[in-house]
C-alpha cells in the first residue's frame, strides 16, 4: 500500500510540473502583446521625431549667418541731391532705379509681374484713390507679396502747393495709414505729385522717416511716346542715361507693354537695376544704427 501511495503522489506531481511548464510556454493574450507593440513604435518614433527635429534644428543654425540680419538692414545705396543713385562703396558701379507712379491703377500688376520675371526689383508709389475698394487693396497686397517696395504718391495726387498745411497732412499721413493697413507696413519713399514739394511736406515725409524722391528723367506722359516701340526706344536711348538715372514711368497701358524691352535694354548696356530695398532711408539708416 505504501508502495502504491508512493506511485500515486509521483504521478500527481509530474502532472502539475507538466502543467506548470505548459502554462509558462503559452504566448501572452494578443491584446497584451498588441499594446506592447504599440508602445514600443510609439517610443521609437518619438524618439525618432526628436532626433529629426534636432538634427533640422541643427542644420537651420548652421545654413543661416548670424550676421543675415545685419547684413539685410545695411544700405548698399543712396540718393544724391540730383535724385540719382549711387553705390556707397562702388560710386562707378553702372545702375539704374525703376519707378513706377499712379499705382495701382490698371496695369501695375502685370507691371509687377513682368518684373519679377526678369529678376529685377522697382518702387511702386501709390495714390489713395486706387486703394478705395477690397479688390484694390487686394492688388496692391499682391504686389508687396512679390517683393517690391511702395512709395506714397499722396491720397488723391494733388499740388501739394494749393493744399493747407492740413491738407497735406492728410494727403500723405492717410496714405501711410492705408498702407500700413493693408500690407503691414509704412512706406519708406515719398514722391510729390508733379514733383512738386513744400517745406511742409519735406518736414512731414522726414517725419514719417520717408525719403522725398523724384527722378532724373521720364517721357511716357508724352504724347510722342505713347507706344511700346516709341517708349523703349526713349527710355533706353535717352541722352539723360546715366549711372545712377533715377527713371520715372507711370501706370499706363504702352508702358506695361515696353516695360519688358526696357529692362532688356538697360541690362544691355551694362546697367544693373537696383533694389530699392537698399537705399539708405531714414527708417533704414535707424533701424541699421540701433
Amino acid at each position: 500500500m505504501n508502495r502504491t501511495f508512493t506511485l500515486m503522489l509521483t504521478a500527481s506531481l509530474l502532472l502539475a510540473g507538466c502543467s506548470a511548464a505548459e502554462n509558462a510556454a503559452k504566448p501572452k493574450e494578443t491584446d497584451e502583446v498588441n499594446k506592447e507593440q504599440i508602445d514600443a513604435e510609439e517610443g521609437a518614433e518619438s524618439a525618432t521625431e526628436s532626433s529629426e527635429a534636432e538634427e533640422a534644428e541643427e542644420a537651420t543654425e548652421e545654413q543661416v549667418p548670424e550676421s543675415t540680419e545685419v547684413e539685410q538692414s545695411t544700405p548698399k545705396y543712396r540718393m544724391k541731391t540730383d535724385f540719382s543713385i549711387e553705390n556707397i562703396e562702388n560710386p562707378d558701379e553702372k545702375i539704374v532705379l525703376l519707378t513706377i507712379d499712379d499705382a495701382p491703377d490698371k496695369n501695375a500688376l502685370e507691371m509687377a509681374k513682368t518684373l519679377k520675371e526678369l529678376g529685377v526689383k522697382a518702387i511702386f508709389f501709390v495714390n489713395g484713390h486706387f486703394l478705395d475698394t477690397p479688390e484694390e487693396g487686394e492688388v496692391l497686397k499682391e504686389i508687396h507679396q512679390m517683393g517690391f517696395m511702395i512709395g506714397n504718391h499722396t491720397y488723391n495726387h494733388k499740388s501739394l502747393k494749393d493744399l493747407s498745411e492740413e491738407q497735406q497732412r492728410k494727403e500723405i499721413v492717410d496714405l501711410n495709414d492705408r498702407v500700413e493697413e493693408l500690407i503691414g507696413e509704412r512706406p519708406q519713399f515719398f514722391r510729390a505729385p508733379f514733383g512738386m514739394n513744400t517745406d511742409y511736406s519735406k518736414k512731414l515725409a522726414a517725419d514719417e522717416k520717408m525719403l522725398v524722391m523724384n527722378w532724373t528723367y521720364g517721357y511716357d506722359w508724352e504724347k510722342d511716346y505713347q507706344s511700346k516701340e516709341a517708349l523703349t526706344d526713349i527710355m533706353v536711348n535717352s541722352p539723360y542715361l546715366r549711372n545712377g538715372g533715377n527713371l520715372l514711368m507711370h501706370d499706363r497701358k504702352w508702358t506695361s507693354e515696353a516695360l519688358g524691352d526696357i529692362v532688356k535694354g538697360l541690362q544691355d548696356k551694362g546697367y544693373t537695376i537696383v533694389d530699392p530695398s537698399l537705399i539708405e532711408t531714414p527708417a533704414n539708416s535707424e533701424t541699421a544704427a540701433q
